[in-house]
C-alpha cells in the first residue's frame, strides 16, 4: 500500500504567550514543524502533504529557504478549523486504497517506530490510533461533587492516528459537525471500531512554553 502522512499545523500559539505560532517556533537549531517533517520522511516510500493556513505559507517557504530544508511535501490550503484542514488535505490523496496517518504538525518527537506500527496495525484493521496509559489518578466533575475513577479505564490519546484512507475520506463527508477533537472521533461517528496502539511518553505535542522545556530535553539526551 502506498503511504501518506498528513501533517496539520494550524495553530497561533495563543497558549505559548507568543505572537510566533507553536509551529514555527527553534527547537534545538530549527523550528519545531521541520522536526516533525523530517520524522516522517525516515520512513521508507512515504509521501508528505502539509497543511497550514494560508497566511503561513509565505513565511513557511522563507524558513525553508533560511534552512534550507527540502524535504519533499505537498503545501495545502487549511480550513477555519482543525476538521476542514483535515478535510482539504484528505482531498488532495486520491488513492483510495492507500494508508494515511494523520499527525499534529506540533509533534516534533515521534518515533519511526510508532510511525512504523500505526501503519502496520492500520494495513491489517483500518486505522489504529496512538495511545498512552494515564501515570496519574484521575477524577471526574458531576454536576453536584466529583469522583475519582479507575484510570486504568482510560488512555491520552495521540497522534498519529493511521486509516484507510478511503474509510476516514467517507467519514468525513459523512459528518454531521466539525468539533471533533481528533480523526478517530470523526470514523467513530461513521460507525468504526477503533484499533489502539502503544504511543510513546516522548510523543509530546507542544501546547505551552514547558512543553519546549521538555522537548529540548528530550533531544539532548538521543
Amino acid at each position: 500500500m502506498n503511504q501518506y502522512a498528513l501533517i496539520v499545523a494550524g495553530g497561533r500559539g495563543l497558549r505559548m504567550g507568543l505572537e510566533l505560532p507553536k509551529q514555527f517556533m527553534e527547537l534545538n537549531g530549527l523550528p519545531v514543524l521541520m522536526h516533525t517533517l523530517q520524522a516522517f520522511h525516515a520512513i521508507e516510500n512515504i509521501s508528505i502533504v502539509l497543511v497550514l493556513p494560508e497566511d503561513q505559507f509565505v513565511f513557511w517557504k522563507q524558513l525553508c529557504a533560511k534552512h534550507n530544508f527540502k524535504i519533499p511535501h505537498q503545501l495545502v490550503l487549511g480550513g477555519h478549523t482543525r476538521f476542514e484542514s483535515v478535510r482539504n488535505g484528505l482531498q488532495v490523496i486520491s488513492d483510495r486504497e492507500s494508508l494515511v496517518a494523520i499527525h499534529d504538525g506540533v509533534r516534533p518527537l515521534i518515533s519511526s517506530k510508532v510511525i512504523n506500527e500505526c501503519f502496520k496495525v492500520a494495513e491489517i484493521k483500518g486505522n489504529s490510533v496512538a495511545v498512552v496509559a494515564l501515570k496519574d489518578s484521575i477524577r471526574k466533575q458531576e454536576l453536584i461533587g466529583n469522583h475519582s475513577v479507575n484510570r486504568a479505564n482510560y488512555y491520552l490519546v495521540q497522534t498519529p492516528q493511521t486509516f484507510n484512507c478511503g474509510l476516514i475520506q467517507d467519514a468525513y463527508a459523512k459528518a454531521t459537525h466539525d468539533n471533533f477533537t481528533d480523526d478517530a472521533s470523526v470514523l467513530e461517528e461513521a460507525g468504526g471500531e477503533i484499533n489502539m496502539v502503544a504511543g510513546s511518553y516522548k510523543n509530546i505535542k507542544i501546547t505551552t512554553p514547558e512543553d519546549m522545556l521538555i522537548a529540548n530535553a528530550f533531544l539532548a539526551v538521543n
